[in-house]
């Protein structure tokens, strides 16, 4: 049977990279339906969709991958599933596990069930780079095994392994991708990118773990989303494909980009105590992609610069969502920090 995939459910589809794969996707393909099932949690918002709420060819409903019935009824009437939905801050996780169980694990299985009843075409698991732990030397490639150190990427972990399971036992036709840290427009500013700009913008410091060496490869969310649909409708069912570009930050390299972009005095620059089981490198092998005829078009300064421009524009998003809420989860996390880190 020829593949044809014009229905499709996007879970997490209003959070950060969920969005950014709707918006592509209505860009690139005009016959393309997409349902939208966002749980809508502190990180997501249907303003993430404002461009796509007028089209017709976008259902957006308010509900949990944890809920069966919800997903049951949706599930019934598309060709595949693409989960992007998540709890995804590592911080977080050290704070509070359970709910990353519950949604990164238990939502998993929801998703599959229904894959599985509705014989989909495709089950494609977003899923990241953290799961192969720290990589001291050399690039992960994604046969190695995974090795993940913190709740968070423990539970990504554990829904890929359900993901290959369901694959192998039931004949889903289950795709996963590895992707590594992404950053651009509509991240809400908990991420270390976003985080360091919007502080920026305001005169606050910028809270840098440990001695700022830990290194990531960053990724801009366009060409993120791109891969993923290239995974989609070219990838070889059961497969797994890492999603990267090759270039590698520290986390006080990618402090001193944003103040310079910004245009603020490095004297923001400030360290705080590392986090508990803190990986100090991923690096992605990004051979086996690369056949699918996907590449990198953003390179990272030209990708930061456009960031900065866009939180620069939209203040209003950024600002609504450091409330009152988000600055004691700062509070709580960065320890530390100067007093006058925190608006009062």
């Amino acid at each position: 049977m020829a593949l044809r995939l014009r229905r499709l459910l996007v879970t997490g589809g209003a959070g950060f990279i969920g969005s950014a794969f709707v918006r592509q996707r209505l860009k690139a393909d005009s016959e393309v339906t997409l349902t939208v099932l966002d749980k809508l949690t502190y990180a997501g918002s249907e303003d993430n969709l404002a461009e796509a709420r007028d089209d017709p060819r976008v259902r957006f409903v308010r509900g949990d991958i944890c809920d069966p019935d919800t997903v049951d009824e949706l599930a019934r009437d598309v060709d595949a599933i693409v989960n992007f939905a998540a709890e995804s801050h590592v911080d977080r996780s050290l704070l509070s596990a359970g709910a990353f169980v519950q949604t990164d694990v238990y939502g998993t299985y929801i998703l599959l069930e229904a894959a599985r009843t509705y014989k989909h075409q495709r089950f494609l698991q977003v899923s990241t780079d953290e799961v192969y732990g720290h990589v001291k030397e050399g690039r992960s490639r994604e046969t190695d095994a995974l090795a993940p150190r913190s709740p968070y990427s423990a539970t990504k972990a554990g829904a890929e392994m359900l993901v290959a399971a369901y694959h192998t036992s039931f004949d889903v036709p289950t795709l996963i991708t590895r992707g590594s840290n992404t950053y651009g427009p509509y991240q809400f500013p908990e991420k270390i990118i976003p985080l360091f700009i919007t502080n920026a913008l305001q005169d606050l410091p910028l809270p840098i773990y440990g001695n700022g060496s830990a290194v990531r490869d960053y990724l801009y969310v366009e060409d993120h989303v791109s891969a993923i649909a290239r995974v989609l409708w070219k990838g070889e069912p059961g497969g797994a494909y890492n999603i990267a570009t090759g270039t590698e930050v520290s986390g006080v390299e990618m402090a001193h980009a944003v103040l310079r972009l910004c245009g603020k005095p490095s004297a923001l620059k400030h360290f705080v105590k590392d986090r508990p089981g803190h990986d100090y490198r991923y690096a992605l092998d990004t051979r086996k992609l690369r056949p699918l005829g996907w590449e990198p078009s953003i390179q990272f300064a030209e990708g930061l610069r456009l960031t900065v421009d866009w939180y620069r524009r939209n203040d209003a998003w950024w600002r609504s969502r450091k409330s009152a809420d988000f600055w004691r989860y700062y509070e709580e996390n960065y320890r530390g920090l100067p007093a006058n880190a925190v608006p009062r």
